[in-house]
């Protein structure tokens, strides 16, 4: 079916099978799930950007909140006649995607999530706000900074180092949002709360990095007792943007926890 507005939502939707949905994480798009999409060929994948992202910036005007997103989700699927899906999510998304696990079970058949975190700690709350209000107040060049800024702190040394298309995309993800809808993204991710997630039943794949700030090993451990079917993998010599530092141990992971998801 290819490409498609929903609701001002830009959603791929390509493939044939089991639905899978894919949600990214702030500064991100649909193309943060483009290296792991090998790994989904027997599925129907279904890519969006989410409201205030991307190609989706003008979906929402106002606030923006992980409510709003997980609404946003669902009037996606009830468009595409997605009645139950795996679901994938990177960094905020992963947020969003436990929300919509407890809100809408039925819809949910498994969860990878990858640098999950269930809310951001009151340092990086106030931090994310901090990065809101410069992209707000200074445009184009404040999300320059913003990138560079993002590439020291949530990208691994060994990435930096050796893997410069990793890090181009990384810095154009960022570079390319909309200051406006970055800021709101901003302002949902400072405001949210965590899910209830040991009423979680599905499967889940909980897939960090050794160097990622965002999402500890020792928390994404933490955040997996929690909830009733997960289980943790960590990528070496990794940060925060995994599906793009890693994409061959993601594409690994992900093969092995989908092919037991019949």
């Amino acid at each position: 079916m290819g490409f498609q507005l929903v609701d001002k939502i830009a959603v791929e939707d390509e493939g044939e099978g089991d639905a899978v949905v894919c949600v990214h994480g702030l500064g991100g798009t649909s193309n943060t799930w483009t290296p792991l999409m090998a790994a989904l060929s027997r599925h129907r994948v279904v890519r969006m950007d989410l409201p205030g992202s991307g190609r989706s910036h003008a979906a929402m005007s106002g606030p923006l909140s992980i409510a709003r997103m997980v609404d946003a989700m669902q009037a996606v699927c009830s468009r595409l006649g997605i009645t139950r899906a795996h679901w994938l999510g990177h960094s905020m998304g992963t947020i969003v995607c436990q929300h919509l696990a407890v809100a809408q079970p039925k819809l949910v058949r498994s969860l990878v999530l990858f640098g999950p975190l269930m809310a951001p700690p009151e340092p990086a709350r106030t931090a994310i706000r901090a990065r809101g209000v410069k992209a707000r107040d200074e445009g184009a060049a404040g999300m320059q900074e913003i990138a560079l800024a993002i590439l020291q702190s949530a990208v691994s040394a060994e990435t930096r180092q050796r893997a410069p298309l990793a890090t181009a995309f990384v810095r154009e993800s960022l570079m390319r949002q909309d200051p406006l809808g970055y800021a709101r993204s901003c302002e949902a991710l400072a405001d949210a709360q965590p899910a209830a997630v040991d009423r979680i039943e599905v499967p889940t794949l909980l897939v960090t990095g050794d160097e990622d700030g965002v999402a500890p090993p020792q928390a994404v451990r933490a955040m997996a007792e929690r909830m009733q079917r997960a289980r943790v993998t960590v990528l070496n010599r990794c940060g925060h943007w995994t599906p793009i530092e890693r994409p061959d141990d993601c594409m690994r992971a992900l093969r092995d926890f989908m092919s037991t998801q019949r």
